[in-house]
């Protein structure tokens, strides 16, 4: 039987699963744009453009990288969460 706290177990994994998986994903180009930022400020180049690139690179590679990691980790808790609602209904 589903109750609120279970419920509410559910939900509280699955926040803190998205949150750790966009944190995996955007930190890296967070990083990065704050580096060239700071290059920016050094040299006093005031191009918006400048920054897109390298952010959007360090994001690729954080998804060719940590792809695998992120979709296996999903999985497990897709597989987790559809085998304890199986032991709940039966």
């Amino acid at each position: 039987m589903l109750t609120s706290d279970l419920a509410v177990e559910l939900v509280g994994n699955a926040i803190r699963l998205v949150t750790l998986m966009v944190a995996v994903i955007i930190a890296p180009g967070l990083l990065v744009g704050l580096v060239v930022a700071l290059f920016q400020a050094a040299t006093q180049i005031n191009e918006q453009t400048l920054s897109f690139l390298p952010r959007l690179l360090a994001t690729l590679a954080v998804l060719v990288l940590g792809g695998h990691w992120l979709v296996q980790t999903l999985m497990d808790y897709c597989v987790a969460t559809f085998t304890r609602a199986a032991q709940l209904v039966g």
